[in-house]
């Protein structure tokens, strides 16, 4: 896996100058109403997808962390997300289920994300056990602010000359992202400065609420009214196959990065752990020495 890295780290470097040229060059058709800035899209909206993977990496993590503790509960959950699967899964193609989905939104995609869920569960519970999907969960939360601080930058950079402001309070998606933002900011700074010995669980806790408001973010341009745009993949949008076709390699290029950037913060997260377990040995042995040194010598029987 080691030499497999700078393979990866060059791979990526490739798509994200490629993916630059396209989302840059001429071969990319300029926006009719918006001009250039439309393709800030290229980097806006690759972000928020990968930050929204990386907190459902995060969700399942935690789900699975908090599960953990029992066998009991623990089996319990595996059934549940069976259930969920299966049940979502053909839910969306019933009549009375594809009236509530928005207009254009295709059942088909609605069931594969629903599947996604138990995908997921079961894949990240046989790589990441025990301790490992604590680390998992933290690293994913660590990377996905970062994609989501770029989402919140780009945004507001791309409203400034089409809206005429940097932010509209009371559109209910950038709100709801600045929320979203906020929980897992909160997520990380309870992990890193909180020492107590139910932290791990606390944040867990916090991850599986914070990941609610992700539906809510993603959602909300289909059910509420918002200045921000409509929808232009599904949900009745359309867009230029040419720029589907850079936004797409955007992406790739995007979850490439993220993925060597989680790998190498998951390595540094074990090691860190493995230095605090050593010097916590390190303590103990030392306490025990001191204390047999200070107790009174024994004497000898005659």
């Amino acid at each position: 896996m080691k030499r497999l890295f700078p393979i990866l780290v060059v791979l990526s470097a490739i798509f994200l100058a490629y993916a630059l040229h396209l989302s840059l060059g001429k071969g990319t058709p300029t926006d009719a109403q918006q001009g250039d800035v439309y393709r800030i899209i290229y980097y806006h909206v690759p972000s928020a997808w990968t930050a929204f993977l990386l907190f459902f990496i995060n969700f399942i993590a935690s789900i699975q962390y908090l599960v953990s503790a029992k066998a009991s509960t623990k089996i319990a959950a595996k059934w549940v997300v069976i259930g969920v699967g299966v049940v979502g899964g053909i839910a969306c193609f019933l009549p009375q289920v594809q009236h509530l989905l928005p207009t254009g939104m295709r059942p088909s995609a609605v069931a594969t994300t629903v599947l996604a869920i138990p995908a997921f569960y079961f894949v990240i519970g046989k790589f990441f056990p025990g301790e490992r999907l604590d680390m998992l969960a933290v690293t994913s939360a660590e990377v996905g602010v970062v994609f989501c601080t770029i989402v919140l930058v780009t945004g507001p950079i791309w409203a400034r000359p089409v809206w005429g402001i940097w932010w509209a309070p009371g559109d209910i998606r950038l709100t709801s992202t600045l929320v979203l933002w906020l929980i897992y900011v909160s997520y990380l700074v309870l992990r890193r400065f909180s020492s107590s010995a139910q932290t791990q669980m606390l944040a867990a806790a916090l991850a599986v609420f914070g990941a609610l408001d992700v539906p809510l973010v993603y959602f909300s341009i289909w059910f509420f009214r918002t200045q921000h745009p409509q929808p232009v993949i599904g949900g009745g949008g359309s867009m230029d196959p040419r720029m589907l076709h850079v936004l797409l390699i955007s992406w790739m290029a995007f979850l490439l990065f993220a993925f060597l950037v989680c790998w190498s913060r998951f390595r540094l997260e074990g090691l860190h752990r493995e230095i605090e377990q050593a010097h916590a040995m390190e303590s103990l042995v030392g306490a025990g020495v001191a204390a047999k040194a200070s107790l009174p010598l024994g004497r000898s029987s005659s």
